[in-house]
């Protein structure tokens, strides 16, 4: 079924799609139509009825004033006609202008009508350019983000132990997500080649040897001597017969039994003596040996190349290991599980600290004007950034937006949001045409 438009254009009619459904929402022309548009259009149609009726009014009343006037009703019929007739014009001069912002009166060809149909797309980049140049430059935004003060603001917010408690909520819940999301097996691939990355691109021989050096120098591995002296001593007592076994079964074969028991005897004992003289013993000189020892072997992993490059292939043989990646492996799964679980726990330790640390942050933003100062000016930064570097992106949402509209659903949508207001435009120059043109008539018998 095809309709006549006001320019002359056939359209096909969409009766079905002019109407949205009852508490629903249709797309027409490429933005929602919702029931509220519906009842706009309805308040624009009662005040067109309105102000047609007004111009209907005064034509009528025209019409018996001049009717009046040439039946000598006398010389107020001239006052009357004068008001009517500059009425009349008002109305229609209104009438004109309001109806050529959305369509061609009376479908006439005339120029500069229909403007919002035939100009949509520059009345959108006009719209973008005028966004971008008075709300999203750098300036107006600091000054904006500055007078509002977001800094105390949010302090006093984050003060608050209910926006605390929130807060916390959901960043637990938001971690919850992210390690829902991130699979394991490519977490564990980053978090291993990471550590591997790290590994063989640092020397590791120095940093043992300085620690070792330290250690040394400060008594710290006489507790390791003390416990593999201790270790050593328990396990010779307990192992006696098979420390004396093993001196007795390398003995040469043409050697007594006894002997070789006698020899077994002797060495077992004294290495026994040895194990518990350098156990009760601080001052032992195999004691001191083992410290020369270390001292020497931390000089060596610094300074000496040999050493250092041993250190680095038993490195890369140990991470090159199977075992090892497994180990990295099932060490993400734990630290996994143990996170998710303390996100899910409110008593947590991890959400308790979280929100105390977000209320001391709410108390100390909430009054100390230094940290309100730094945080509004990281607001403003980013903020500024944001509008300078992506400002013709933002502009563009509204000129393609525009651009992307049906122009006659685009007229008929503007129509329904300002239409109302623009009949009281219609209304009041009837009136106002009808006062004028009482004036100039009276003004112009005044003065003859």
């Amino acid at each position: 079924m095809e309709r006549t438009r006001a320019d002359g254009a056939a359209t096909v009619a969409r009766p079905a799609a002019d109407a949205a459904p009852v508490g629903r929402t249709a797309r027409l022309g490429g933005f929602d139509h919702s029931p509220a548009d519906e009842g706009r259009r309805r308040a624009v149609r009662r005040m067109k009825a309105l102000a047609t009726g007004l111009l209907l009014i005064v034509a009528v009343i025209y019409v018996l004033a001049k009717w009046a006037q040439s039946s000598g009703a006398g010389g107020w019929t001239g006052f009357v006609a004068a008001a009517a007739e500059a009425g009349m014009v008002g109305a229609l001069a209104d009438w004109f202008a309001v109806t050529a912002l959305f369509k061609r009166p009376m479908g006439l060809p005339i120029p500069h009508t229909a403007i919002i149909p035939t100009k949509k797309d520059q009345l959108g980049q006009s719209l973008g350019d005028f966004v971008g140049e008075n709300f999203l430059s750098d300036e107006v935004v600091r000054r904006r983000l500055r007078a509002v003060g977001i800094g105390s603001r949010l302090g006093g917010w984050l003060a608050e132990p209910r926006n605390a408690d929130r807060v916390t909520a959901e960043l637990s819940t938001a971690l919850r997500g992210a390690l829902t999301v991130l699979r394991d097996s490519d977490v564990q691939a980053v978090v291993g080649e990471a550590i591997t990355r790290r590994a063989d691109a640092q020397e590791i021989a120095p940093g043992i040897g300085t620690l070792l050096e330290k250690v040394v120098a400060e008594g710290g591995h006489t507790r390791v001597v003390d416990l593999v002296c201790a270790r050593a001593h328990d396990w010779l007592v307990e192992h006696g017969d098979s420390v004396m076994e093993a001196v007795s079964g390398g003995a040469p074969g043409w050697t007594p039994r006894f002997v070789d028991r006698r020899v077994g005897d002797r060495v077992y004992k004294e290495l026994l003596r040895f194990v518990t003289e350098m156990r009760d013993m601080p001052g032992h000189p195999a004691r001191g040996a083992v410290d020369r020892f270390l001292t020497d072997f931390a000089t060596d992993l610094q300074r000496d190349p040999e050493t250092r490059a041993r250190v680095e292939r038993l490195k890369s043989e140990v991470l090159g290991r199977g075992e090892v990646q497994d180990l990295i492996a099932s060490a993400w799964g734990a630290v996994r599980a143990m996170i998710v679980a303390a996100a899910e726990d409110e008593r947590s330790q991890l959400r308790l600290r979280v929100r105390a640390s977000l209320l001391s942050l709410g108390q100390r933003m909430a009054v100390d004007k230094r940290l309100q100062n730094k945080v509004d000016g990281w607001l403003e930064g980013a903020a500024g950034y944001v509008v300078t570097t992506y400002q013709g992106e933002i502009t563009s949402l509204i000129t393609d937006t525009v651009a992307g509209w049906d122009a006659e659903h685009t007229s008929r949508k503007i129509e329904a949001h300002i239409g109302r207001d623009l009949q009281f435009i219609r209304i009041n120059g009837t009136v106002v045409g009808a006062l004028a043109g009482l004036a100039i008539y009276t003004a112009s018998h005044i003065f003859g």
